[in-house]
């Protein structure tokens, strides 16, 4: 396990996705702590002025008029995170409360949240010590912040809650206990602080995002592999077309897919074919998936802007203001979550479509269902339909979340910004796009085996090696699930990125 130098404010997509991964130890840098020391100095001065701060001395929400007592600061603080920890359905996975209390880390050590030093240390002691607080997946409309699952997190720093540790759900007052560190008592300001704040609906976008590259480079793959079995043509990547329209992520993947085509014996073998133009789902790949590349990297944008900001609120500020505003709405990432959702189900679709050609005799030249005796034999037949129920759910799940919203608290939180669903439903988009190209890689690496003797292109044959690797020919019908289960793991695990090195960039590689 290695040290991550946590930088607030200036933190890197490939830094975040190193966290995600679990095998970091997470060290705040030097210059942090004393932003975090003079923040809480600017909220005792505050405090001692008398003056009425939102959150610190008051209610909260509709009850923010309500001025709380001196002796009563901790314990608001306190009743706010038990009475805000209401979310319900299936626990977030490892991977997303690593990088929400990650995210909630950097936030806070901004030095705009006035938190004392000691609740950094914390969070900082969870983290290390792999003690995941168990945070209900539902619940959060993405403003105030995410109330209900930051609530959760937090439950656990005050020994409350539920938490995982070594693979086992226990109490947090346990999960304290077996790591050694002590319940925190909260401070003025403090539970608001840990409360406020887009954490959730960030690392669930980060995850989402981190998940979509992987999907992006497999379909690079699966779209040259079927264009090949197909005996497809590669004119239509010829960067001549895709300079006179001049979008980057057209043109940057019609580059890919002629590389990856460059030296196909299958390719060579049809060159003077009747055939004038092949279907949309081949000849338009790079007019689909670059502009999927575009998405991606404009959603990364405001994912590592959002990753690296101050979402709290009240803010306090070096000439002493503390001023109240709405950082906590999470409409940036609500937008981009959804644009992502977009490109995800695209991804998806255009690779269904060149599966129901691979299985197509009449369009691709193939025996049906990519089978020896068909009729005996079903071959691809409802792998494909598999396919295109996964790419019909994603057309749902791709409806944008942004533009709905309820008010809540009374009407004081009149409009919401719904990020934290927009982002949540980015896995089952990804887990469903996965299978679709899996199938695709499964049914054209058996498109070219009966391309055989001939051979495709060298990194298109260490494609098929891999596949291959996993799955052996279908020569007949056999149980059928076990061979997607095993490409969707070369899909999630990126098996093919080696494949496109060099030839595009991918936001969290820190290279676009």
């Amino acid at each position: 396990m290695t040290e991550l130098l946590l930088r607030p404010g200036r933190m890197q997509l490939s830094d975040w996705r190193r966290v995600q991964t679990g095998r970091v130890r997470l060290k705040l840098d030097a210059p942090s702590w004393d932003a975090v020391r003079a923040a809480r100095l600017g909220i005792e001065k505050a405090l001692a002025s008398g003056a009425a701060i939102y959150g610190v001395n008051t209610g909260f929400g509709k009850l923010a008029q309500t001025r709380i007592a001196a002796g009563d600061l901790a314990r608001l603080q306190r009743n706010l995170i038990l009475s805000h920890a209401s979310g319900v359905g299936t626990p977030l996975a490892d991977d997303v409360v690593r990088l929400t209390l990650a995210l909630k880390i950097a936030s806070l050590a901004r030095g705009y949240s006035g938190v004392r030093p000691v609740v950094i240390e914390r969070l900082l002691g969870l983290f290390n010590a792999d003690v995941l607080p168990e945070i209900p997946e539902k619940g959060s409309v993405g403003a105030s912040g995410d109330l209900a699952p930051l609530a959760h997190l937090s439950a656990v720093l005050i020994g409350e809650g539920r938490a995982r540790l070594k693979g086992r759900t226990v109490s947090g007052a346990d999960a304290l206990a077996a790591a050694g560190i002590e319940p925190l008592a909260l401070e003025a300001k403090e539970g608001l602080a840990l409360l406020n704040g887009t954490q959730v609906s960030t690392a669930l976008a980060l995850a989402g995002l981190f998940a979509a590259e992987a999907n992006l480079e497999a379909a690079l793959i699966a779209g040259a592999l079927s264009t090949d079995a197909l005996k497809g043509s590669d004119t239509p990547f010829d960067p001549r077309i895709h300079a006179a329209r001049g979008h980057c992520g057209q043109t940057e993947t019609a580059a890919v897919l002629r590389a990856l085509m460059v030296g196909s014996e299958i390719r060579h073998s049809h060159e003077d074919c009747p055939r004038v133009q092949d279907p949309y789902s081949v000849r338009c790949q790079p007019q689909v998936l670059g502009p999927c590349l575009d998405a991606l990297r404009y959603a990364a944008g405001v994912f590592a802007t959002e990753a690296n900001a101050a979402t709290d609120n009240p803010l306090i500020f070096d000439d002493g203001a503390v001023l109240s505003g709405g950082n906590f709405h999470a409409e940036p990432v609500a937008i981009a979550s959804d644009l992502l959702a977009i490109a995800i189900a695209e991804i998806g679709a255009i690779s269904e479509r060149r599966t129901a050609l691979l299985i197509d005799p009449a369009l691709s030249g193939l025996p049906p269902f990519l089978v020896a005796e068909s009729g005996l034999n079903s071959g691809f037949m409802i792998a494909q339909v598999t396919a295109a129920a996964l790419a019909s759910e994603n057309k749902s799940l791709a409806h944008p979340a942004s533009v709905d919203s309820l008010p809540t608290s009374a009407n004081q939180e009149d409009f919401v910004s719904m990020a934290t669903f927009a982002a949540r439903r980015l896995g089952t988009l990804n887990a469903n796009t996965a299978h679709i190209l899996a199938i695709e890689l499964l049914a054209a690496a058996e498109g070219i085996e009966f391309h055989r003797p001939l051979k495709t292109s060298r990194p298109l044959e260490t494609a098929h090696g891999l596949i291959r690797g996993r799955v052996p020919r279908f020569g007949s019908d056999r149980f059928f699930a076990p061979a997607i289960e095993a490409v969707n793991e070369l899909v999630q695990s990126r098996a093919f990125a080696t494949l496109l090195a060099g030839t595009f960039a991918l936001p969290s590689d820190g290279k676009a």
